[in-house]
């Protein structure tokens, strides 16, 4: 089984970057998305938050170059509790909220970094076009090259044979 996610938002805060005890450096930031539309003629606006982590060289480089504010595309899967769901967690009010975890496979940087943005908020933000049809088009060339191993691997397996009955053997009377 498989799955990954590709995510493109804005950093809502500056990474913050550890080691592991064996050396390893991990990067964490959070990255919020956006959507947009209409319900019963009102504007719903939805804000969804993603904790991203990367390890790694790359954790490094993210923690060098990203910056709030900044718009990342990021390639990753999602990390779940030990249940299944995303991390719950309760804030000082004690208001219950859900954090969805990603893996960070890879982090592409769509708008300049470690420099102040002009709106405060989560607004329209010029982004690289170019970057995210890229990273599109190669999500989707991995996606289809793991669909394509996935059926060199069925195709592969041998199928047993079918089970035959036994005819079940005459009385003699």
């Amino acid at each position: 089984m498989y799955h990954t996610l590709i995510i493109v938002g804005n950093v809502g805060r500056d990474p913050e970057m550890r080691y592991t005890p064996t050396g390893s450096p991990v990067t964490s930031f959070p990255v919020a998305t956006n959507r947009q539309y209409n319900h019963d003629g009102e504007t719903v606006k939805e804000t969804i938050w993603f904790r991203v982590t990367v390890w790694g060289k790359q954790a490094e480089t993210c923690n060098e170059y990203v910056a709030k504010g900044m718009k990342v595309l990021v390639e990753g899967r999602l990390t779940p509790d030990s249940a299944g769901n995303p991390r719950i967690w309760a804030d000082k009010d004690g208001n219950s909220h859900a954090n969805f975890e990603v893996t960070a496979g890879t982090v592409r940087f769509l708008s300049k970094g470690k420099e102040k943005r002009e709106e405060d908020d989560f607004g329209d933000t010029d982004i690289n076009q170019d970057a995210v049809k890229e990273a599109y088009d190669e999500a989707e060339e991995l996606r289809e090259s793991i669909k394509k191993q996935a059926e060199e691997a069925i195709d592969g397996i041998e199928k047993p044979a079918p089970k035959t009955r036994k005819p079940a053997a005459k009385k003699k009377s």
